[in-house]
């Protein structure tokens, strides 16, 4: 699919934007560990969450959809799930990997899950690693890629065992996928990250009713705690939110109204580091529901200044780099951002894809080997580009479109499915 975008004169309205992402995902899997039924509304039925959706589905947990948004899920508990018939295929989703070998490594059966080509190159050892401390038997092609194949004991569940843990690189599914074997396991699980990532997961557990002790960056739970269903009330996705914040922002004479937008505080960076470029950016109508705070966000376009984005608040903003990228583009002077190598094994490798995607336009990108620098402000010029298979770094060719001279055209951008369906109805509607 081709995806053809022109300059904008200004961007105006306001719009709601679809559920977030990590949270429906979140919101299956934990209600599929609950006991009871837990009613989702808000769910974002993106590609990549209908495959956690179909995944639970052929491990017995029965999820019934009201309509597109509006699910019931009924819950298994922890040693409730069946052995599948067929392999698992988590699609392009790596947080459907990560998260369901968590659940999927404490069960008592056999299963194997994999995904698309894109997903099957992704590195896996930084969860085959802690799940297998904890006493899981899992199978990995050249022991890091999937498919990915657990071996459950006894048809009770393996015998796995809490650990205390620290992630090399900060990484929510990581941690999730950790915290979820460990509500199978004995004794008491920590995870410990350099850097808070996303704490989705643990506010839900907690929703949920779950027992969990968090310290800082640490984050302890105990075996055997079935979590109970609830009615999970999910926000609109600020990564998906960004694409058209940059947009407004960059765009002159701009002023559009998000509603209902999550603002979770490990979710925020990016927001933060706009701000301090100068953004005009104001919330309005906070409020917090399912314990997840959300409000509606105010845009207006804006000149920017660059700044430097360290390791520290990548964590924070992981998802939202490739549009910041493009708000450097027009920011005045050098935006530098380092210690993001977790880019380079995301669906595409960000970084390169930044670099040469974004060039054909005309910005001026320098690749390091963690990140990169861009100059600005520069005048950009339409052309044709690729999304490399990857949602974002398609979401942000497009919103660069909005300042680029001519039509720009975004090569096979079906994949913006993945996460933003409806993105170029939404984006369209906005531009005046």
């Amino acid at each position: 699919m081709l995806l053809k975008v022109e300059r904008a004169l200004r961007l105006r309205g306001e719009t709601e934007i679809p559920g977030d992402k990590s949270i429906s995902h979140r919101a299956l899997m934990l209600g599929a560990l609950a006991e009871g039924e837990s009613t989702v509304s808000g769910f974002l039925p993106s590609d990549d969450c209908l495959q956690t959706l179909k995944a639970l589905r052929a491990l017995g947990v029965k999820i019934e959809a009201l309509d597109s948004t509006n699910l019931v899920v009924s819950g298994a508990g922890l040693r409730g799930f069946r052995e599948p018939d067929d392999v698992l295929d988590a699609g392009n989703s790596g947080t459907t990997l990560r998260i369901l070998s968590g659940i999927l490594a404490g069960q008592g059966f056999f299963s194997v899950l994999t995904g698309d080509d894109s997903l099957r190159k992704r590195p896996m050892d930084r969860i085959i690693l802690p799940l297998r401390k904890m006493g899981a038997e899992i199978w990995a092609r050249e022991d890091k890629f999937a498919p990915l194949a657990f071996h459950g004991k006894n048809g009770k569940g393996a015998t796995l065992k809490g650990i205390s843990y620290t992630t090399p690189v900060p990484s929510a599914q990581v941690k999730s996928a950790i915290l979820l074997a460990g509500l199978s396991a004995s004794g008491q699980t920590t995870v410990t990250e350099e850097h808070l990532s996303r704490d989705h997961t643990e506010r839900m557990l907690k929703f949920l009713g779950a027992e969990i002790k968090i310290n800082g960056t640490t984050t302890a739970v105990s075996g055997a705690e079935t979590p109970s269903g609830q009615k999970i009330d999910i926000p609109g996705d600020l990564s998906s939110a960004m694409f058209l914040i940059v947009g407004a922002l960059i765009v002159p004479n701009s002023e559009i109204l998000l509603k209902n937008v999550g603002l979770n505080p490990t979710r925020i960076g990016a927001l933060k580091v706009l701000k301090e470029m100068g953004a005009q950016i104001e919330e309005e109508n906070i409020e917090e529901r399912s314990n997840e705070p959300r409000a509606d966000i105010r845009v207006k376009s804006s000149e920017l200044q660059a700044l430097s984005i360290g390791k520290e608040l990548v964590p924070q903003l992981i998802d939202e780099l490739p549009v910041l990228a493009v708000a450097a583009t027009q920011a005045q002077g050098k935006t530098e951002i380092r210690g993001a190598q977790e880019l380079r094994v995301k669906e595409s490798d960000r970084i390169a894809a930044v670099k040469k995607e974004l060039g054909k336009l005309g910005a001026d990108v320098t690749e390091f080997p963690d990140g990169f620098s861009i100059s600005g402000p520069v005048p950009l010029k339409g052309s044709v580009c690729h999304s490399n298979q990857d949602h974002r770094i398609a979401m942000a060719l497009a919103v660069a479109g909005l300042v680029a001279a001519g039509e720009t055209t975004i090569e096979a951008a079906e994949c913006i499915t993945i996460s933003f369906p409806g993105f170029e109805k939404i984006l369209k509607s906005l531009i005046k």
